[in-house]
C-alpha cells in the first residue's frame, strides 16, 4: 500500500460503506434491519423462520457488541464504526463477532441445506450487500479453497475471520464485500 493507511481500518471502512444502507453516513440499528430483510427477501425466508430469528438475534448481538466499545452512542459514524469493530475483535472474552453472525448468514445462504454455498446462493449474498462488482462474484472460486465448487461452511467462517484480521488487501476474504477502493 502507498498511502500508509492501516489494512484493517481499510477494510473495515469498506465494511461501514456497505452497512450504511441509507447512505446517510451513520450506520445505527435500521441499516441491519434493511440488511437483514435483504437477506430474507433474496433467500425467499419467512421473517418467522428459525434462521430468520437466528440472523435478527446474530445482528443484534454484534450491534450490541459494538455500542459496549462507542460509551453510549446509538448510530456509528465510520470512525466509530472502525474503532469499534476492532475493539469487539480484541475483546475475545465477550463474543466472537467473526462466528456467531457468519455462522447465522451461512444458514440463511445454504438454502438447499447441503451445507455449502453454491455460486449462485453467493451471488443472491452479494446483492444483500449491493454488490454487484464482478470481481466479487470471482472471488467465490478463491473462497473455495478446496476446489469442490461450493464454499463450505469453513471456508466461509474462515473468510470472514480473515476479512476481520487479515492485513492482507488482495485476499480473497478482503474482496467479500466487492472491490475495497483505496
Amino acid at each position: 500500500m502507498t498511502d500508509g493507511a492501516d489494512p484493517l481500518a481499510v477494510k473495515l471502512g469498506h465494511l461501514f460503506k456497505a452497512s450504511d444502507t441509507d447512505g446517510d453516513g451513520f450506520v445505527d440499528w435500521s441499516d441491519y434491519e434493511r440488511l437483514i430483510g435483504r437477506y430474507l427477501n433474496g433467500y425467499g425466508i419467512p421473517a418467522e423462520d428459525r434462521r430468520a430469528h437466528a440472523l435478527r438475534a446474530a445482528y443484534q448481538t454484534y450491534w450490541s457488541e459494538l455500542l459496549r466499545h462507542v460509551n453510549g452512542v446509538d448510530r456509528l459514524s465510520q470512525e466509530q464504526f472502525v474503532a469499534a469493530n476492532r475493539a469487539a475483535g480484541a475483546d475475545r472474552s465477550q463474543f466472537a463477532m467473526a462466528e456467531v453472525v457468519p455462522q447465522a448468514i451461512f444458514d440463511v445462504m445454504d438454502t438447499d441445506a447441503d451445507d455449502a454455498i453454491s455460486k449462485p446462493e453467493y451471488k443472491v449474498f452479494l446483492e444483500a450487500w449491493g454488490v454487484s462488482d464482478l470481481e466479487a462474484l470471482n472471488v467465490f472460486l478463491e473462497l473455495d479453497t478446496d476446489d469442490d465448487g461450493r464454499i463450505s461452511r469453513g471456508e466461509f467462517i474462515g473468510a470472514i475471520r480473515d476479512f476481520f484480521t487479515s492485513p492482507e488487501l488482495d485476499s480473497p476474504a478482503s474482496l467479500f464485500f466487492g472491490h475495497i477502493e483505496r
